[in-house]
């Protein structure tokens, strides 16, 4: 009874702040009548009421926090130094005792602290405080930490939850049909596992990179072609992000978080993949119209997008540098002059919407150029540093499917006598395999995590990329030589996450385009030394 009330609370705690802070007020008033009449030798029941009455007491107490104008500096890591110092002590003495270390936690913690009154008032929010104190507090002060934050934790829980009881039971079916997964997509959006990089005040949950990180290798364990339709809107919302105005973020991302619609990065075209620069889509500009002719490929989403991220030539003199010829635009999928391509029948992520976008006298009005004229190249480009480390995360997913596969089958095949699993050259495999998995996840956490402190990440993105994509191939086909003839058959899942596996080395930058970025970025790094 009292789960199911907790469970049923918190439910309504996800969905419905304001209200619930009225619900959670009446129901604390319940909650301490029937601790009152629990009789005193059922000390399980009082105990859980007990409890109950208190998170939500600290529910309540969080959401006041979270009202109030609190504000602290951008750069307050001086500032709060002798706060976080002062809260290390606790933090770690809950974590040796095997306690967890929550938000209301911290937060309590914080409005007991009279330091926390010297600090100056200035400009991101208080929540914003909060959250990169119990960053800091969690991560920095104890020197190096691989552990998630509870927050992270349970969205990891949600995600996993989801993919068990929604994702895994349909894969087979939407790998043979190839229909986008528009019940799945529906379903995951109610839940709020898409877009959760949108800021809250566009709708989304601003969630920090390592949970869109975590949400990713989740999915596409379950089946990385629903993990690409499910969270594709991550690589045209990257652009949006990166250079639009108010105006612009408020309708397109609140399209967004509002309804359940996919949202398009349309960049790609039959003679420009990794050499974007070479685009031939133009953009002419009429009065306070720009209008766009031009085709797109391989374009993700295309054929059931809301919305585009078009880049286009501006500048018609060929010798124009990339930096400045392009231009990046938001364009409605319904607009006149758009025509689709039929979808295309790939290898692998097959219930992933790919197809051509073609642009003929497309009529786009002024208040839809992102950014700056003449920018678009760089805000395109700029989006990868963001996405790379998602898509890293889900190849890390799939390779982690591919280990768990490979592993359950070794302990139920059997050759000369024995599991395949006690044969040397099986655990050897699986070593690999394991190893692979690890280090991929480590570099794509490390990617995640630099563009939560707001640094520039490319370097990190794209070795997350390159490598986890390489471990996801290699895991993919070890898996289907340990199941022998079977993996070859596709009665077994073996060799659906070999061919899912090899786009990951094609898309968002090929495994060599990423080799480039690397040895750029280092040998840059190696110079300023």
């Amino acid at each position: 009874m009292f789960k199911e009330f907790k469970k049923e609370m918190e439910e309504m705690f996800q969905k419905q702040e304001k209200a619930v802070l009225d619900i959670i007020g009446a129901n604390i008033k319940i909650i301490n009548d029937r601790f009152e009449k629990v009789e005193k030798n059922v000390d399980g029941n009082a105990n859980c009421i007990k409890k109950l009455t208190k998170e939500l007491e600290d529910i309540k107490e969080l959401y006041r926090l979270k009202g109030t104008n609190t504000f602290v500096n951008e750069d307050f890591s001086r500032e709060t130094v002798a706060i976080r110092k002062k809260l290390f002590a606790e933090v770690k003495e809950r974590r040796l005792n095997g306690e967890s270390v929550t938000t209301v936690f911290l937060i309590k913690k914080l409005k007991n602290c009279k330091m926390l009154s010297s600090v100056r008032l200035s400009s991101i929010t208080a929540k914003k405080f909060i959250n990169q104190l119990i960053h800091q507090t969690s991560r920095t002060l104890t020197g190096l930490s691989f552990e998630l934050n509870d927050d992270e934790k349970a969205i990891e829980q949600l995600a996993r939850k989801f993919t068990a009881e929604e994702i895994i039971p349909m894969a087979a079916h939407y790998d043979k049909t190839m229909e986008f997964p528009w019940d799945l997509f529906k379903k995951a959006h109610g839940l709020g596992l898409l877009n959760v990089a949108i800021p809250e005040k566009y709708g989304g949950l601003g969630l920090n990179n390592v949970s869109s990180m975590i949400i990713e290798e989740e999915m596409s364990y379950g089946c990385s072609g629903i993990n690409v339709a499910l969270e594709g809107n991550s690589l045209a919302c990257a652009p949006v992000a990166i250079a639009a105005n108010e105006e612009q973020k408020k309708e397109y991302f609140g399209r967004l978080t509002s309804e359940p619609l996919v949202a398009a990065y349309c960049v790609t075209e039959p003679g420009a993949g990794s050499d974007v620069a070479a685009i031939k889509t133009r953009a002419e500009k009429k009065g306070d119209e720009w209008i766009l002719n031009g085709s797109k490929m391989w374009i993700t989403g295309g054929g059931v997008a809301n919305w585009f991220f078009v880049l286009a030539r501006s500048d018609p003199d060929p010798n124009a540098k990339p930096g400045k010829a392009f231009t990046g635009f938001i364009v409605d999928a319904d607009s006149p002059g758009i025509t689709l391509g039929k979808k295309e029948i790939n290898l692998g992520q097959r219930c992933s919407d790919t197809r051509g976008v073609n642009f003929e006298d497309v009529r786009v009005p002024k208040s839809n150029v992102l950014g700056k004229v003449g920018e678009g190249f760089k805000y395109a480009m700029g989006a990868f540093d963001k996405t790379r480390p998602g898509v890293a995360s889900a190849a890390v997913g799939l390779a982690q499917r591919a280990l768990d596969e490979a592993t359950k089958y070794s302990t139920e095949r059997k050759t000369f006598g024995t599991q395949i699993s006690n044969h040397q050259a099986i655990q050897f495999m699986l070593a690999d395999m394991a190893s692979g998995v690890e280090l991929a996840r480590l570099m794509v956490r490390r990617a995640a995590w630099e563009l939560d402190q707001g640094r520039k990440n490319t370097y990190y993105a794209s070795i997350a990329k390159s490598f986890a994509s390489d471990v996801a191939n290699k895991n993919a086909s070890d898996c289907v030589q340990i199941f022998g003839g079977n993996g070859y058959n596709s009665e077994y899942p073996a060799e659906k996450l070999m061919r899912d596996a090899k786009i990951f080395q094609i898309y968002e930058g090929t495994s060599q385009i990423q080799r480039l970025i690397i040895s750029r970025e280092y040998f840059n790094r190696f110079q300023k030394r």
